[in-house]
């Protein structure tokens, strides 16, 4: 049993899903800044993404949109490498040399997550607070901070909130693992497709299209989670667990049906129904 935990071929998947991860968020740095921002600033105005990086340049400096790159970049190499490890051992484990099904990743992809976010989840929530740290936001309900590092940023949190407050976010994250769960099930399953009749390795550009393909319905398909999650890691005083419900919903929804649909091109068409699903959503709110 312990050759199969600490075997040769899950070290070298979990450092290549480490390194990929942490090479590709560095590159796309700036536009998870963006993301987070929107998701847990609900008085930021939607805009595209290179006016709200222009506008957080602006507001607080150039390298605004690089803060917080190394916590973030600690925690995405410690998750990846966890669960990319525990993917690839739980699957060999449990295979042992048969051929998988895309039922199988999807059972596998959930276990690595679950191990993942229990292992992980104190990590991402320093991480989004130091990234958070030192920026302007219009919404007057995020509470200031003021941690010099990860670990003063650890020691703070359990002195003033208490350890549970590293766990703050769990729930939507334990939901969240099957985000990578629909990834790897779609992405094992197109390159089953490639494969089929003839067993070859892929190209790296057709692996990076099924990729690319896989990660981008995963993240669709769990978004609302997604910002629910941002929301309670980051520490909202006045906030409810309903209220982070309601607020995942609306930007999700909002930002869902204000952009895909092209009778809502212009910003006062696009203001009047947001107005409108502001007024739902509040109506739902109240119902919680």
């Amino acid at each position: 049993m312990s050759a199969e935990v600490f075997s040769y071929e899950s070290l070298v998947h979990a450092v290549a899903g480490a390194v990929g991860s942490v090479t590709a968020m560095t590159v796309f740095f700036p536009l998870d800044t963006a993301r987070l921002r929107l998701q847990v600033d609900e008085n930021r105005k939607a805009k595209s993404t290179p006016a709200i990086l222009a506008d957080i340049v602006k507001e607080e400096g150039l390298l605004a949109p690089y803060r917080g790159w190394f916590p973030v970049i600690c925690s995405l190499c410690c998750s990846n490498f966890v669960y990319f490890y525990c993917f690839h051992w739980i699957k060999n484990a449990w295979l042992k040399g048969r051929l998988s099904t895309p039922s199988t990743d999807l059972i596998v992809g959930i276990a690595a997550g679950v191990i993942n976010v229990l292992l992980t989840t104190p990590l991402w929530v320093v991480n989004t607070r130091l990234k958070l740290q030192g920026s302007k936001f219009r919404n007057a309900d995020i509470r200031p901070t003021n941690y010099s590092g990860i670990l003063d940023a650890f020691e703070q949190i359990i002195r003033k909130e208490g350890v549970g407050a590293l766990w703050n976010g769990t729930f939507p994250s334990l939901l969240l693992v099957m985000n990578p769960a629909i990834q790897f099930m779609i992405y094992e399953g197109l390159k089953r497709q490639l494969r089929r009749g003839v067993p070859r390795e892929l190209s790296s550009l057709e692996v990076f299209i099924i990729g690319a393909v896989a990660k981008a319905v995963a993240t669709t398909v769990t978004y609302p989670l997604q910002t629910i999650q941002s929301v309670l890691r980051v520490g909202f005083i006045y906030w409810s667990c309903s209220k982070a419900w309601t607020f995942g919903l609306n930007f999700f929804f909002s930002a869902l049906l204000s952009y895909q649909f092209g009778q809502f091109n212009t910003p006062k068409e696009r203001s009047k129904l947001l107005s409108n699903l502001n007024k739902r959503l509040m109506e739902m709110k109240d119902l919680l």
